[in-house]
């Protein structure tokens, strides 16, 4: 749109209110199409004219998207007054002119308002020429379990679409270049009547494109695209979970004329340990222990992730499966802290008894016979 296309009153050029529905809006161009219908009027310049602005005008107000931002745009602007020359030198500013591509970087407000309607942003140009943001892609990779706790720096070898090396991405082969296409000049858009109403639409002459290529590189047949594989260094930060998705920006695929590559978004698979599991922040452990262990007390030695073991104290009477929180011996957190080690201990019912222990376990066995471990259990039981 031009810089004076926003002050345009669409509603007006329909004859509706602003807050008219869509059926209403519907039913006003189909009247209005029928009336100025270039076939209905043979050879009259105005009623062509007049077709196109409301053409223009429905395009816009019936499509929610384009109205809203329509709406919005008229609302932001409408105070101000578009000059239609250059912007202001030092010699008029003294008079209170003013140039409003000042507010937007430079750029005029035509570029700006021009490229909400196309789906762009400001500054864009026609549809070939706009920057386009590069593609997301996604990865995977193994950390050991170490790796994982302390973080890591991977190769990652990623193979994907691109722009073409040998023409850069235009599509025209080595000392030509493309054409701006003659069917839509360069917008990538077309309008096709279809008698009560006008659609917009991809050009098909270049596929949307805005340029033709007459003379296609060999290497992609035109389309500028190409498959590559490139090598990166990534660096997967610690605590990462089995699972989880790291997202590492400006690393997927590049953008095309001058827009920002996409990002790259790394699946990480863990390999369990031989030792210690996760919960979340903390690690976890199961420690054997003996049976006089538990029911005498005893300090034991419990291993932690690459760090010199810790002495845990077992208070007498311990039953087994309790769990024994060791602090800041677990993963460490966004925030620095580390989470905690939990311990389990568990007994270990030894297979080859000697002479020695056999006869210490049946003194042990009979002088706690009085004391039936089972006894609440089934009482419990019966009461059901």
């Amino acid at each position: 749109m031009s810089a004076k296309d926003y002050q345009k009153d669409y509603y007006k050029t329909l004859g509706v209110p602003k807050t008219a529905t869509a059926a209403e809006i519907k039913k006003a161009y189909r009247e209005l199409a029928r009336k100025y219908h270039p076939d209905a009027n043979k050879g009259s310049t105005d009623a062509e004219e007049r077709f196109k602005e409301i053409t223009e005008a429905y395009n816009v107000v019936s499509d929610e998207k384009q109205r809203k931002e329509y709406d919005e745009a008229r609302s932001m602007f409408g105070g101000f007054r578009v000059p239609t020359g250059s912007r202001t030198g030092a010699g008029t500013a003294g008079a209170g002119n003013f140039d409003l591509g000042d507010l937007f970087g430079g750029e005029g407000l035509g570029d700006v308002i021009g490229g909400i309607f196309r789906g762009g942003r400001p500054g864009g140009g026609s549809a070939a020429s706009r920057a386009r943001r590069g593609a997301d892609v996604e990865t995977e990779t193994s950390l050991s379990f170490g790796d994982a706790i302390d973080g890591a720096t991977v190769s990652l070898r990623l193979t994907g679409e691109g722009p073409c090396p040998v023409c850069h991405g235009t599509g025209a082969k080595a000392g030509t270049v493309p054409k701006v296409c003659p069917d839509c000049h360069g917008t990538g858009q077309q309008s096709r009547n279809l008698g009560g109403f006008g659609l917009s639409e991809p050009c098909k002459t270049c596929r949307g494109r805005g340029l033709v290529v007459e003379d296609p590189c060999p290497s992609c047949s035109g389309s500028g695209r190409a498959m590559s594989s490139r090598t990166i260094q990534a660096r997967i930060p610690a605590g990462v979970a089995d699972g989880q998705r790291i997202r590492i920006p400006g690393k997927g695929a590049p953008g095309e004329h001058g827009g920002k590559a996409g990002d790259l978004y790394v699946r990480v698979h863990v390999t369990p340990h031989a030792v210690f599991g996760r919960t979340g922040d903390n690690l976890t452990v199961t420690v054997p222990v003996t049976m006089p262990e538990l029911a005498l007390g005893a300090e034991i030695k419990v291993p932690t992730h690459r760090g010199a073991a810790v002495t845990v104290r077992v208070p007498p009477g311990t039953p087994n499966g309790q769990v024994f929180r060791v602090p800041a011996r677990g993963v460490r957190r966004k925030d620095g802290t580390l989470g905690a080690l939990l311990a389990t201990v568990e007994v270990v019912v030894p297979q080859d008894l000697n002479k020695k222990a056999r006869s210490a376990l049946e003194d042990l066995r009979i002088a706690t016979a009085e004391a039936d471990p089972r006894e609440d259990l089934l009482r419990r039981a019966r009461q059901e």
